[in-house]
């Protein structure tokens, strides 16, 4: 499990397409890393297979490559890294399990004062799990929604979490990962399943009724 509080950036140092899918090795100066470690890459939870002194290496399966943006990543470019919460860490965002839901667009991107006003756009299928001060996962940041219409959602970014993340390089129309809160996710299952429920079973006045 992860918070959604970014620890650095990594760089993309080596791509390679592997049997499957497609392997990945990022340069990022992170202590404490085992081979099988889970670790949050923009979001995706993917799993360290080999590393070194200031670097690791992951791979890429084809569920991933279609999920997500990874597959388009490049020599050179920057990633969001976050290792998985310890069992005595600090709970400083929200739950995140690194499991994307989907890509959207930055649509808007306006600096105000000292912070910064983030737009992306929201893919039809999960518009109905954010709600106004509601956390949301963007490419593994964890945010607050600002402001929410039926094309968009906003979100206000400090200059912390601005300068040691990815959004510093993001423009409009550049892609990102977003992961919805889970809690809403699991509601929206029992509700559902209750409901289903209630639809088959027969009213109690009527189970006495000759």
């Amino acid at each position: 499990m992860f918070t959604g509080i970014v620890e650095r950036t990594g760089e993309i140092t080596d791509v390679t397409d592997d049997e499957g899918g497609r392997r990945l090795t990022v340069a990022a100066d992170l202590d404490d890393l085992h081979h099988g470690q889970s670790i949050a890459i923009s979001g995706a939870c993917l799993t360290v297979e080999e590393f070194g002194d200031d670097w690791f290496s992951l791979f890429l399966s084809e569920e991933t490559l279609d999920r997500t943006y990874l597959g388009e990543l490049t020599e050179g470019d920057l990633v969001n890294v976050e290792r998985a919460l310890p069992a005595d860490g600090r709970f400083d965002g929200h739950v995140v399990q690194g499991h994307v839901d989907g890509t959207a667009e930055v649509t808007a991107v306006e600096r105000i004062g000292d912070d910064w006003e983030f737009r992306f756009s929201v893919p039809e299928d999960m518009e109905r799990y954010l709600v106004e001060k509601g956390s949301v996962t963007v490419d593994g940041i964890s945010l607050t929604v600002a402001s929410l219409s039926a094309e968009d959602f906003g979100v206000a970014v400090i200059p912390a979490t601005y300068d040691i993340t990815t959004l510093s390089e993001k423009s409009v129309g550049d892609p990102v990962h977003l992961e919805v809160d889970v809690v809403a996710k699991y509601v929206e299952r029992l509700l559902s399943a209750d409901a289903d429920l209630t639809a088959t079973q027969t009213p109690y006045a009527e189970r006495f009724e000759d």
